[in-house]
């Protein structure tokens, strides 16, 4: 059997790269995929050089079909996906008397919109067992107003996911969407560690009382 694989959409250096580690720790090949193809390959070199498994790989999120091609593309390369991650959001500092239809629309499709040809790219090769994980935010129920897209990409990623979960289910894959409740930091309680163990705590759940939705309070 090849080793499990773990693909993330939007990888960063900070809780990207520090979910991706997580995983990597028990024993899946990383797939990191980042808007340019150098950094996604920096990325993959720090895990390498700790001893794991790991690809870096350019995408668009804006392009739906740059997202199929990368997704399928690790799909066929390694035979399997077992986590989709999709972790990307838009940060665009408009309040609501600012911001304008194609922008909010723009920052819903990379922040939200893209989901939908990743999970579908991925599906054939998604075994019973896979899970999708999705990164949320308290922006989805307590937006700030001065970046009012923000909230609105986290509650339809949220809603989404719900969709997604039912739809899946019946072939044994499920969907969650981690609620994170707090500002992100290098250290302490919301620094990547722990909310990367949050993370992998909840794809690693049984299906039996499976909730699409789990927060993380710190």
């Amino acid at each position: 059997m090849s080793a499990p694989v773990y693909v993330v959409l939007g990888a960063g250096p900070g809780l990207g790269l520090g979910v991706a580690r997580r995983f990597a720790r028990e024993g899946y090949l990383a797939v990191l995929a980042a808007r340019l193809a150098e950094p996604a390959e920096a990325l993959a070199t720090t895990l390498r050089d700790e001893g794991h498994e790991a690809d870096g790989v350019g995408v668009d999120l804006t392009d739906p079909d740059d997202v199929t091609e990368v997704v399928r593309g690790g799909g066929e390369r390694h035979g399997r996906i077992d986590v989709l991650h999709f972790h990307p959001s838009a940060w665009r500092e408009r309040d609501p008397l600012h911001l304008s239809v194609p922008e909010l629309l723009e920052d819903v499709a990379l922040g939200a919109g893209a989901l939908l040809p990743a999970v579908q790219a991925a599906r054939p090769f998604m075994r019973k067992g896979a899970r999708v994980l999705v990164t949320g935010s308290a922006a989805a129920d307590t937006p700030w107003h001065g970046a009012a897209s923000l909230g609105v990409q986290k509650a339809a990623v949220r809603n989404l996911v719900t969709s997604l979960d039912a739809t899946l289910a019946p072939d044994g894959i499920r969907a969650v969407a981690v609620q994170i409740n707090g500002v992100l930091d290098k250290e302490g309680p919301f620094s990547p560690p722990p909310i990367a163990d949050a993370m992998w705590q909840a794809v690693s759940r049984a299906d039996e009382g499976w909730t699409p939705h789990v927060p993380y309070d710190g």
